[in-house]
């Protein structure tokens, strides 16, 4: 059995119950159960329609998302999430890099090293490089006045956790932002990369080994090994390159918002809702959310 999730933006919702009946009907569906009314509803299907992308593809020029997966294990018992351009708006070393004057350049970088188009490790090498001599001030100034975070999270974290799972934020970022990151939004831990300071400047060096693609998986491995459950008991979310490890590892994994060549390779894509999608894809109705 499959269940079949309609999801909208909460902040503009788009659904209406004759688009839910019409696909119901149309893929002989059960009855729809809506989750959250004119954002979110869902019914089971016996088998993945032939249609399935053509459908999908409709439903996004109406700023809809449409995600399909099996009815069983849908509830996880961990949460992996990326952090920049997933858990918060931005990319906190273009940020940094903006502070540094070199925003432009550094931007560009970030952009083909999201979309797979370099190495992430010598990327990030390169990029933190041209941060050299920036104060170690003007981390606090980024996540003060530079950093939002992405409406959702926590409610998407305080539910889960509300319901036995564990939330752990990786990222290929640094430290000094999955830190405060982490502790706002309630995640158990965190791991990321470590800016190297001295003398309150930032050296232009990450130390090593950089946690990339590779470190993402390993992180996956790592806890449910030690939580004693499995890759398939994990919702991985992310948007880059890097992230494709970890997507394709877990039991769930979600382009949030992902770059075309990450969405491409995921069958949970979500494009139009916020992270509280995550939630409606689990099952969760608007009344079982947990807000903080």
């Amino acid at each position: 059995m499959y269940i079949a999730t309609l999801v909208t933006n909460p902040a503009s919702p788009a659904l209406d119950q004759a688009t839910v009946e019409a696909l119901r009907n149309a893929w002989g569906g059960g009855d729809a159960v809506w989750l959250n009314p004119g954002i979110a509803a869902e019914f089971a299907l016996p088998v993945i329609p032939d249609n399935r992308w053509q459908v999908w593809q409709d439903l996004q020029a109406r700023a809809i998302d449409m995600v399909l997966q099996p009815a069983e294990n849908r509830r996880k018992r961990m949460l992996l999430a990326d952090m920049d351009s997933t858990m918060v708006g931005q990319e906190c070393i273009d940020e940094l890099a903006d502070e540094a004057g070199v925003g432009a350049h550094v931007a560009g970088i970030t952009a083909r090293a999201m979309n797979g188009e370099l190495d992430f490790e010598a990327a990030l090498r390169a990029r933190v490089a041209l941060l050299r001599g920036l104060p170690e001030s003007a981390i606090a100034r980024v996540l003060a006045e530079r950093i939002s975070f992405t409406p959702g999270g926590r409610d998407l974290i305080a539910t889960m956790k509300a319901n036995g799972a564990h939330a752990v934020l990786v990222s290929g970022g640094f430290t000094a932002f999955t830190a405060h990151v982490a502790q706002a939004l309630g995640f158990d831990e965190h791991r990321a990369n470590l800016l190297e300071i001295s003398d309150g400047q930032l050296t232009g060096t990450v130390a090593e080994p950089i946690l990339g693609r590779a470190a993402k998986v390993a992180a996956l491995e790592e806890i449910t090994a030690r939580l004693g459950i499995t890759p398939q008991d994990v919702l991985a979310v992310g948007d880059g390159a890097n992230d494709l490890g970890m997507l394709g590892r877990a039991g769930a994994g979600v382009a949030l918002h992902a770059k075309p060549v990450v969405a491409a390779q995921c069958d949970l894509r979500v494009n139009h809702g916020d992270l509280t999608a995550l939630l409606y894809l689990q099952g969760y109705a608007i009344d079982d959310f947990v807000n903080m």
